[in-house]
């Protein structure tokens, strides 16, 4: 199962670097009144898209992340233990950038290609798997267009996109 998330570090500031060093575990949370509450936590994703598509992975797929917190899909809980979170910077109600759509889909294609257990598994938001306790991607996630970029995209061209270079 691919779980989609979003992240905005300060909330609602993008190109920050804050959420790399946040997934890295060393985000000095003194810096900004806003990073109080994330002191001593301890999250991750598997992979983050950026607002000009960049893709940095964190997290090898074949190790668990810490990206959905209390959670459960079809009778199962923790999803953490069956799932790759995948984090886009942004909010619930800004608007995504076709850039990340772009390589949101050439990920997929590519982690299913790779992984074939991931090909009939679903992929969902933070907020399906954490009702009530999550909202992203939000409202501003265009589920019917990606869905369709999906379908109609045939290239991963997956080298060109992995970033490689924070975690294996």
């Amino acid at each position: 199962m691919l779980v989609v998330h979003n992240i905005s570090l300060p909330p609602g500031c993008f190109g920050t670097g804050d959420i790399e060093a946040l997934f890295c575990n060393t985000l000095d949370c003194s810096r900004n009144p806003a990073f109080v509450e994330l002191e001593g936590l301890q999250v991750s994703a598997h992979f983050l898209i950026d607002r000009e598509g960049l893709l940095t992975q964190f997290v090898s797929c074949l190790d668990r992340a810490w990206h959905a917190g209390v959670s459960s899909w079809a009778g199962r809980v923790n999803c953490n233990d069956f799932s790759i979170g995948i984090e886009l910077e942004g909010t619930d109600s800004k608007s995504y950038e076709v850039a990340q759509y772009q390589a949101l889909s050439r990920l997929v294609l590519e982690l299913r290609r790779r992984l074939p257990t991931l090909a009939p598994g679903p992929i969902v938001g933070h907020s399906d798997i954490a009702p009530g306790r999550k909202t992203d991607p939000g409202e501003a996630f265009d589920w019917a267009g990606f869905r369709q970029l999906l379908r109609d995209s045939t290239d991963p061209s997956p080298r060109s996109l992995i970033q490689e270079s924070i975690a294996r």
